[in-house]
Parts: C-alpha cells; structure tokens; sequence
C-alpha cells in the first residue's frame, strides 16, 4: 500500500512538472510573438509597391483615343457623309481627328471615328464648348442626329509596347480588328499578344497604326488597326503571310487567350487625317 501510494504521489508530481513546463514553454512563445509583432511593420506604413500588385504594365501616358461608330438610316447614308465632309471643321475646331473612315465590310451604313484627348477632363470642356456652341449644334447636330439609327463610343488606351504609326503613303484601306481577350489583362495575354502582332508587322506583311486596349465599353478587348494599300493588297497578304510558320506559331500562343474576334474594312473619308 505504501508502495502505491508512492507511485500515485511520483506520478501526479511528474504531471505536474509537464503540466508546468508546457505552461512555460507557451509563455515564452507568446512573448515572441508579440515582440515579433511589435517589431513588424503596419501594412499602412509599407505600402506595396505599384509593379507588385500591377496586372500588366501600366498607363503611363493621360491621353486616351475615343473610337465612336455611328450608324446611318441606308437611305440617309449619302446625305450624311455629305454634311459631314461640309462642316466637319466646326468640331476639328475643338480637339483633334485621328482619322474618320465609312465602314465598307463589316457593317453596313456606317462611319468609324477615333478622337485624341490628353485627360477626361480636356474631354469633358469639349463636349461642353460644342454644346455651346451655335454653329455647330445648328449647321450639324440638329441636322445629322436625326440621319442616325444608333451611336456607340469606347474609351481606349494604346497599349505601352504600341505607338501611333501613320502609313507611309497615303491610298489605301484599314482594318479594325477586336480581339475579345480571357479576363486578366496585359499581365495574362500581353507578351503573346505582341509576340502575334509582331509576327505579322515585322515582315512588312501589314502596317500597325495603332494596337488599342480598352477602358470603358466591353473591357478585355484589344483593337489592331491595320492598313493596305488595297482590299486584294490585304487579301494576298493574308494569305502569303498564314503560310509563314513564324506567324502560325504566334497565332497558335496567342489565341488560347482569345475568346472571340471581329473585323471591319474601312475606307479613309477625304478629310480624314489618317488616309
């Protein structure tokens, strides 16, 4: 019974002593932790740094290019490129014209137009002067709204590997092309993308005058405006350049980040100033 009783006493103070250490050794590790918290700096006071947290290379640049597409009653349609080649230069006269093309395939009685802007807000005291403006909302706009069936703006941005390239002589046609790309943006599609666009410019198959992304409309979608000294130029190039395994290669990366696409034949307007 004594012997018992001495194991009982040895046992309980054994528990006793792991009970007190794992206490101790709990005590210690949460004074740690709150001293490595102490020591850590707030999240307020290490912002992370832009290119860290960025989905693709970034805006650098203010200016933006709004594409506008009217579309014209067809009976209308000559009477409306009519007045606008008359009085086009009451809205020149606010901010600039890239280019205004009449869309021959594609879409039907239409018209193509992209505008340059250096901020929104530059955009926004234009609209406002043309709204103030007696000429232009007497000779044009009370004219010309009622010749159209609908009209649709996007906002986009030149994508930061792209500049404006005018074409080297003036005659020839353009191509939009809209690339519905897989969400994520440049970060996702980008590299291939280019590498695509690439393929089929560095050749000299086709002149790139702008590769457009979107801001505001139907977002991850990238516009390539392209231009051809004709309509059969385009068509022979398209086919001598799909034989090119350089592009077919590009292509085939590209397009797994491609959801749907659309094109327009585009004809320069006289007083277009990309012809």
């Amino acid at each position: 019974a004594a012997c018992q009783t001495w194991l009982r006493a040895r046992s309980s103070s054994e528990q006793s002593c792991r009970t007190e250490r794992r206490s101790a050794v709990n005590k210690a590790v949460m004074i740690q932790i709150r001293h490595a918290l102490r020591r850590a700096p707030l999240l307020t006071q290490t912002p992370l740094s832009p290119a860290f947290i960025s989905t693709g290379p970034q805006q650098q640049d203010g200016t933006f290019y709004e594409f506008r597409t009217y579309c014209i009653h067809p009976h209308l349609n000559a009477a409306f490129l009519k007045l606008t080649s008359e009085k086009i230069s009451l809205r020149t006269a606010h901010s600039e014209l890239l280019g205004y093309w009449s869309v021959e395939y594609g879409g039907l009685n239409q018209v193509f137009h992209i505008w340059k802007y250096e901020s929104y807000a530059q955009r926004a005291a234009v609209r406002a002067a043309l709204a103030r403006d007696p000429n232009w909302m007497e000779e044009y706009i009370s004219k010309a709204m009622p010749m159209l069936s609908s009209q649709d703006n996007e906002v986009t941005y030149l994508v930061p590997w792209s500049t404006i390239k005018k074409p080297s002589k003036e005659g020839g046609v353009y191509e939009l092309v809209s690339f519905q790309m897989k969400p994520g943006g440049p970060a996702v599609w980008g590299p291939t993308f280019q590498g695509a666009v690439g393929a089929h410019s560095a050749p000299g198959y086709a002149h790139p005058v702008g590769v457009f992304h979107s801001e505001f409309g139907l977002l991850n979608r990238v516009h390539v405006l392209w231009w051809y000294e004709s309509a059969d130029h385009r068509a022979s190039i398209r086919h001598t350049a799909h034989s090119d395994p350089r592009v077919v290669a590009a292509v085939r990366q590209s397009v797994s980040y491609l959801e749907s696409q659309k094109n327009k034949l585009l004809f320069p307007c006289a007083y277009s100033p990309l012809k």
